[in-house]
């Protein structure tokens, strides 16, 4: 079969799954552009001959997209449209022989952390000099930054530490220094995301040490929101809310999964707490941070959880009606703890529960959302969708949160900057509003 012809090179960089494989997307390219390759990024015209595909490997869901992903563009190289096809990040880490005989298509497969060996393939350095120099994919005012890789964490139901392996932080003036690099381009919001952010120093500091990370970051200059992804409770660092209430940069925002709440599934899904002590923590934190938004996410139908857990789950759930709510149905992964468990609630009692749940909170977030109406909020703007601006306050994440939209007609707003808005109306997962 007749191929195209590429004159020069050109890397296409797919990214599926969370904002830690983006980040590492990010880097790749980074490294490539250092050694003067064409990339794009998730690119859907056809004029790369090169494309590599950083998959997720977290649930089935995520594993399926993964795989017909990768069949897509295999199909693509067999009729001639791609020179080469690498994968690489979670998937590739954890089914890398399974996958190198189910599809010969691809040229190389790489787990997450083997960006030289990727680089080698493509006759490219690995540039030390680049750290700190991410490019990133993201609006130019905010970007995600990963304080660390891997988890030592031992949750029954999560294969990240199969894929990622132990937690390893980044050093401080490390992470500094990224700081000042991305507010020297522009950006304005940071998104300190790693696995489990709370374990940040305990490895290289024997300490833990996100609080002075923290005041470290809120130094920078030109970075006006930092927000902070994926804490975990047991163990919580207190002196983070001190910072938290001490320093404007750090928004009043944490997003902390609890994961369930009724004891038995606390024990089963190994998260080292008990509901009585979840309970203690959340009353510390709304009392040490008034108005903070918390934003977590629960696991519906683990092994072992009854109707009667789930319904104490719910009441939990209206009890401490969190402003944000993510939920997540079970998948039974290969090598966790959890898999040596039937996996005895059924597919269709997963999605029932987890459409419950999240009735539950679209209620509550109604009710929240109207209680901001006729109120006046720092608001950054991301960008135009047809007659409205589409911002956001310091109380959501980009892409998962809430959103304050406001009329292009009568209002003056420049995209990645601040603006006060006056909330005029709400829907139960968007504000309404006017510059003020």
């Amino acid at each position: 079969m007749k191929t195209k012809s590429f004159t020069k090179d050109k890397v296409n960089v797919i990214t599926l799954g969370c904002s830690k494989n983006l980040v590492d997307s990010e880097n790749l390219i980074t490294q490539l552009r250092g050694n003067d390759y064409e990339v794009v990024h998730d690119s859907n015209d056809d004029d790369a001959n090169i494309v590599i595909i950083n998959t997720c490997g977290f649930i089935d869901l995520a594993k399926q997209e993964s795989i017909d992903t990768i069949v897509q563009y295999a199909d693509v190289k067999k009729a001639g449209g791609i020179e080469k096809l690498y994968v690489t990040g979670c998937l590739s880490q954890r089914y890398k022989d399974d996958l190198e005989q189910e599809i010969p298509e691809v040229d190389a497969f790489f787990g997450t952390l083997e960006m030289p060996a990727l680089l080698a393939k493509l006759d490219a350095d690995y540039k030390y000099e680049l750290l700190g120099e991410r490019q990133i994919t993201t609006l130019p005012h905010y970007a995600y930054l990963k304080i660390s890789e891997g988890c030592s964490r031992t949750c029954s139901f999560c294969a990240i530490p199969l894929m990622r392996g132990k937690h390893i932080s980044r050093p401080i003036e490390e992470l500094v220094m990224e700081a000042k690099n991305l507010a020297r381009r522009g950006v304005k919001e940071l998104m300190l995301i790693a696995q489990e952010l709370t374990y940040y120093g305990l490895d290289i500091y024997k300490s833990r040490e996100l609080p002075k990370l923290l005041h470290a970051l809120a130094d920078v200059d030109g970075i006006d929101w930092i927000r902070l992804h994926y804490a975990y409770p047991s163990k919580f660092p207190l002196e983070i809310l001190d910072v938290m209430r001490e320093r404007p940069e750090i928004c009043n925002y944490l997003d902390m999964p609890l994961q369930h709440h009724s004891d038995n599934m606390l024990n089963l899904m190994r998260r080292q707490i008990t509901k009585k002590e979840t309970l203690e923590l959340l009353d510390t934190i709304r009392q040490k941070v008034p108005g903070i938004a918390l934003r977590t996410t629960f696991l519906v139908g683990h092994p072992g959880e009854t109707e009667e857990d789930f319904e104490e789950l719910l009441d939990f759930v209206r009890e401490q009606q969190f402003e944000r709510v993510g939920v997540f149905q079970y998948s039974h992964e290969e090598s966790t703890r959890a898999y040596d468990m039937p996996d005895d609630v059924p597919e269709e009692v997963k999605a029932e529960r987890a459409a419950r749940l999240m009735e539950v909170q679209e209620e509550i977030s109604a009710q929240k959302n109207e209680a901001k109406v006729g109120q006046v909020y720092k608001t950054l703007f991301d960008r135009q969708e047809g007659k409205y601006y589409i911002g956001r306050t310091e109380f959501d994440s980009p892409e998962v949160d809430n959103e304050v939209l406001v009329p292009v007609k009568g209002n003056y707003v420049r995209l990645g900057d601040f603006a006060q808005v006056k909330i005029t109306s709400a829907e139960a997962f968007d504000l309404f509003g006017e510059v003020v």
